[in-house]
């Protein structure tokens, strides 16, 4: 039994299972305590809520693995909201060239900070929060006031919902969302380039000493956190239908809190993205039983997500030392079994 318990801790998907495991409990409270929470709109409602922090939740998980970070996250989404919001109500240009456009310029500023950071070795902390003063700055430099969307096409494009089985419905953003977590699924778990950034993640000096490509991935990594940035105003977008200079603002610590809640290692090398999903949904949960309550603030939500986060970082820091005390403890009795 103890065997068994020591295997289950050392999985790489121990977090995993602790997370879902937390959401199932969550769920099942508000379904015993809430009338109506157990509808299946209710649980698709997670989804449409919060598309824009599981897309840009996806993006920091990506710099996380490279034991990096990425502080612009939400500076970004508010930028791209702003620049989308102008040129659909102050230019012709058409709304698929709009929404290509800020993706296009989330992607070069990811791919921007990516290089500064990769060439000239410094902290990403201190480069990504540069770049944070800067897009909230030129936010507010575009318009200080909030920009209505009205868009006829865009506005229908936000109005539009997709039935799923004849239960519920989801939105465009929610299907965006979607999309691009099985996207990163599959290429973090079996493409070349998912595995080059767990092993910089792991040790980057030996993932250049086995010649991986460490300057490009590290590059890439920023590159599509920008993409995702990006993308996530775009869905932050059909949502809100306006642009607005405090748009996302504190989106960058809800992204790192769900990502560590869902199993990744703030050193690197250890994540899962079916995790980050539900390190997300468990945040969608919380806010869901306010709005059922009625009375309760919504900074309630940040108050418990604190406290699973402080949770959380220290079951990580026992689950490596025990992961490392059982790794020596097998390496003694191999090399006892050999000298027998």
């Amino acid at each position: 039994m103890k065997k068994f318990l020591n295997n289950i801790i050392a999985s790489k998907y121990f977090s995993f299972f602790v997370t879902v495991g937390l959401f199932v409990v969550l769920y099942a409270v508000g379904i015993m305590t809430y009338k109506g929470f157990m509808r299946p709109q209710v649980f698709l409602n997670l989804f449409i809520d919060n598309a824009a922090l599981i897309i840009v939740t996806v993006g920091i998980t990506f710099t996380l693995l490279i034991a990096g970070i990425d502080l612009s996250v939400g500076a970004v989404l508010a930028l791209c909201c702003m620049i989308l919001a102008y040129l659909l109500e102050n230019t012709t240009v058409p709304a698929g060239a709009a929404v290509l456009l800020v993706l296009a310029i989330g992607t070069a500023f990811g791919a921007l900070q990516g290089y500064i950071i990769t060439k000239f070795d410094l902290q990403p902390f201190i480069i990504t929060l540069a770049g944070m003063f800067f897009c909230r700055g030129m936010t507010a430099v575009i318009s200080q006031d909030t920009i209505t969307i009205s868009n006829p096409f865009y506005v229908g494009l936000a109005s539009e919902r997709i039935g799923v089985f004849g239960v519920g419905f989801v939105s465009i953003g929610a299907v965006l969302a979607i999309v691009t977590l099985l996207i990163a699924a599959v290429v973090l778990g079996y493409t070349k380039f998912g595995r080059t950034v767990f092993a910089i993640g792991g040790s980057e000096s030996s993932a250049s000493l086995m010649g991986l490509p460490v300057f490009r991935t590290k590059v890439a990594v920023y590159t599509i956190s920008g993409f995702c940035s990006a993308l996530g105003g775009v869905a932050y977008s059909l949502i809100m239908l306006t642009g607005y200079n405090l748009h996302g603002l504190g989106m960058e610590m809800d992204a790192i809190a769900s990502s560590v809640i869902g199993g990744t290692l703030l050193t690197g090398g250890v994540g899962f993205i079916p995790g980050t999903l539900f390190g997300v949904l468990i945040q969608g949960v919380i806010l869901t039983f306010i709005t059922f309550q009625g009375t309760l603030s919504a900074w309630w939500t940040k108050i418990v997500v604190g406290a699973l986060l402080c949770v959380f970082i220290v079951m990580q820091a026992l689950i490596t030392e025990r992961k490392s005390k059982l790794s020596s403890k097998r390496s003694m009795e191999s090399a006892a079994a050999d000298k027998s």
